[in-house]
């Protein structure tokens, strides 16, 4: 057999030219046949196909394309051929390759309505996801065996040992900045002393808490997404359901309890590393000793600003670890859908974490908390 399809064109007397095809009529062999016979001009009598070797779905549509632009019949096909070609013709769609331009009047309301329509389904997801955890969490309180102990401790090391490092640092540098910036501006009314106040209070009461938060979403939020949208993809999730294991329990829950309880601890650590960023930076540039910030944050920073970070991590801990399971449970069709999820939970706890800090200043402010 030969490797590629090739065609002649054969003098057919008075009722015109026959267009012959011979060889492999298949997809792996006809890549510079279909260049050519796009190319061909003017009426064909026939396309002969009795020296055809074999043929499939893309020989016989070409075939077929050539006989309806050229007016020929088609002869000397085998019965194979002749099923193919005739799912072809009646297969054959007359739409366009490209989708007419809707009026940007028209587009921007469609996609406004397709938005809050998605926005009701995931709503309602939400909240069916949301009773799973609780229902799984109350199956572990009957039982407290079925609780996955080691699978905590995993992700409280993931979660919360492994990100010290980054948060730290991150911390330390956004001290630094806020000293910095704090000083330049309260230099204008010899008012430098007060830099201890502004860090002290931004770094326990804020930006502690909420760097950590977004910190967390992005490194922890985005892998618990990926983690459990791959093991959706490769079936292991429905592997659990069919052994007997819930997946809420097993990897749900865990993610869930570790942000949580991680939270506060690094909330307070990135606090802690932001006041000695500033300290490091007023004993250098403000000519206010190391040990004296940190003895005057004592002193000016008042306890419920402590409170605050601490009360609002583990809300921000839950938030982040919400959206990335639920966006990770969501994943059912291919990989483009685990980044695609991963990306959704990361911007959707970010998102949300800036939202609840919103209300929890208003909120904190309304108690006397300010």
């Amino acid at each position: 057999m030969r490797e590629w399809a090739e065609y002649s064109i054969e003098e057919g007397g008075e009722g015109g030219s026959v267009l012959a095809l011979s060889g492999p009529l298949v997809v792996s062999s006809v890549g510079l046949l279909d260049r050519e016979l796009r190319a061909l001009q003017g009426q064909l009598a026939r396309v002969d196909l009795a020296r055809v070797d074999a043929i499939d779905t893309v020989g016989a549509w070409i075939a077929w394309r050539v006989a309806r632009d050229c007016g020929a019949e088609i002869t000397g096909a085998s019965k194979e051929a002749l099923i193919l070609i005739e799912a072809v013709r009646t297969s054959a769609s007359t739409a366009a390759i490209a989708p007419p331009h809707v009026p940007i009047l028209v587009r921007v309301p469609e996609s406004v309505g397709t938005m809050v329509s998605n926005f009701g389904h995931g709503a309602i997801q939400l909240l069916g996801f949301l009773g799973a955890i609780l229902v799984a969490s109350g199956g572990i309180i009957r039982h407290p065996s079925r609780f996955r102990l080691r699978a905590l401790v995993r992700q409280l090391e993931l979660v919360g040992v492994d990100s010290l490092g980054i948060i730290g640092l991150m911390s330390f540098l956004i001290g630094i900045v806020i000293a910095q910036q704090g000083a330049v501006q309260l230099r204008q009314f010899g008012a430098e002393i007060y830099t201890i106040n502004l860090t002290g209070r931004l770094s326990l009461r804020e930006l502690g808490v909420l760097m950590t938060a977004i910190m967390v979403a992005g490194r922890s939020g985005s892998a618990f997404a990926a983690q459990i949208g791959t093991m959706k993809l490769t079936e292991e999730v429905d592997a659990m359901r069919t052994i007997g294991v819930s997946p809420i329990e097993a990897l749900v829950i865990p993610r869930i309890l570790a942000a949580v309880l991680m939270m506060p601890l690094l909330g307070f650590f990135a606090a802690v590393l932001s006041i000695i960023g500033g300290a490091c930076l007023a004993d250098l540039s403000l000519d206010i000793p190391f040990y004296t910030f940190l003895s005057r944050i004592q002193e000016v920073v008042p306890l419920h600003d402590v409170w605050v970070g601490l009360v609002k991590a583990p809300v921000f801990g839950l938030i982040v670890a919400l959206a990335g399971c639920y966006q990770g449970m969501q994943v059912k069709s291919n990989s483009e859908e685990v980044g695609r999820r991963t990306t959704m939970a990361v911007v959707q706890a970010i998102f949300m974490v800036i939202v609840l800090d919103a209300f929890f200043a208003v909120f904190f402010t309304e108690i006397g908390w300010a």
